[in-house]
C-alpha cells in the first residue's frame, strides 16, 4: 500500500491525473479494513503494527518471519 500512496503523491506533485491510482489506494484501504474487521470478529485482539513500526520490523533470514529488533 505504501507504494500506491507514494505513486499518488508523485502524480499529485507533478500535477498529473491520479484518479486511477487514488481509487486503487481507496480500494486497498477498504480491503485492509475488511480484513481487520474479520480478524477482530475471529477473536483477534492483539495490537497490529502500523507504518511507524516498519523501520523496526526486519525479516529473520533463518525463519522467514518478521521480528522486532
Amino acid at each position: 500500500m505504501a507504494d500506491v500512496e507514494a505513486s499518488v503523491r508523485d502524480l499529485v506533485n507533478r500535477d498529473r491525473d491520479c484518479a486511477e491510482r487514488a481509487q486503487a489506494q481507496i480500494d486497498l484501504r477498504r480491503k485492509l479494513g475488511l480484513l481487520i474487521s474479520e480478524w477482530k470478529a475471529a477473536g483477534g485482539g492483539g495490537v497490529l503494527p502500523d507504518i511507524r513500526d516498519k523501520g523496526r520490523l526486519r525479516p529473520l533470514k533463518s525463519e522467514g518471519r518478521l521480528a522486532r529488533r
